[in-house]
């Protein structure tokens, strides 16, 4: 029976700490199975492991929608772009949904290229990324919840006291990327081959979401937005109305918008195939890539020419 190896890949601020003490219960569910665990730190846009050392890398709803840095949305000039939005919108001129592909482009490139050099040949990528339906990321559904905190962020400043210029500088990094734009950055890297490609419809929320009443839904979305974005809006904002923007501002247009319309959520499932080898290499595993949160298997052993 081959021995197993589980990497656990995050941010080096993240704590690996609580997935470590569930090892235990693990271990019983799996008895018989031989096995070692390892944390990896580091960002998957960079290099992670040796060359030539991965079979399977599984990643489900890892941070792709989330840029690495923020699109530059500023005139020659130094004026906002996208003035009044915190992302891409109908509105928004066509430079900004430029600046924010192109950022996208980059950091999928990067990763691509990082597993390429840590993949064998016949590896596979099995990537579930959050994503959109619409060709055009500037239509209602691609902004959602976007178009809705942006709202919220402009009626604290009409209430002020508030400088109206920090809104304007505040663009997310953040984007949905369409299938076709995810296939056509895979076969532009050149490294992969698309074996399988799929875009899939979940429901979120909304009329027909349950008996849950439609403000506690609202709350707990917009309290769930909260967690991921409020650190990057309060360097914009004053601290002390964040509990106002999400909390009532927030949770009370997304609760107009589920009573209106079921809210659906965009999911990309992708596969491909490693198809060249990068280099030689002493050892091989194989390895989950899960979240923010990575679980790989795998084993040593030697790769003959």
């Amino acid at each position: 029976m081959p021995e197993i190896q589980f990497y656990l890949n995050d941010l080096p601020g993240n704590d690996f700490n609580t997935l470590f003490k569930r090892l235990t219960e693990f271990r019983r569910n799996y008895e018989g199975l031989s096995f070692f665990v390892m944390g990896t730190p580091g960002s998957f846009i960079e290099r992670i492991f040796p060359q030539n050392c991965m079979h399977l890398i599984h990643s489900s709803y890892s941070e792709f929608h989330w840029l690495s840095q923020f699109p530059l949305l500023t005139t020659a000039e130094g004026l906002p772009l996208n003035k009044g939005k915190i992302y891409i919108s109908e509105t928004s001129p066509p430079e900004v949904k430029e600046a924010y592909l192109a950022q996208f482009q980059e950091d999928f490139t990067n990763f691509l290229q990082c597993r390429s050099k840590e993949t064998v040949v016949g590896a596979y990528l099995v990537l579930l990324l959050n994503g959109r339906q619409s060709a055009d990321p500037a239509i209602k559904k691609s902004c959602y919840p976007w178009e809705s905190l942006a709202k919220a962020i402009s009626s604290l400043v009409s209430e002020g006291p508030m400088e109206e210029e920090k809104p304007d500088d505040l663009n997310l990094p953040y984007y949905r990327a369409s299938q076709e734009e995810v296939q056509q950055i895979v076969q532009q890297e050149g490294s992969f081959m698309v074996e399988h490609i799929e875009t899939l419809v979940l429901d979120v929320g909304g009329p027909s979401s349950g008996e849950e009443d439609p403000c506690i839904r609202a709350k707990k979305l917009a309290k769930s937005v909260r967690s991921f974005t409020g650190s990057i809006l309060q360097h914009h904002l004053r601290e002390e109305v964040m509990d106002k923007l999400y909390g009532e501002k927030f949770a009370y247009l997304i609760g107009e918008n589920m009573s209106k319309e079921p809210i659906k959520g965009i999911s990309i499932i992708l596969v491909l195939r490693k198809l060249y080898q990068q280099a030689l290499h002493v050892t091989f595993c194989m390895f989950f890539y899960e979240s923010s949160q990575t679980y790989k298997h795998g084993e040593k052993g030697l790769l003959s020419g």
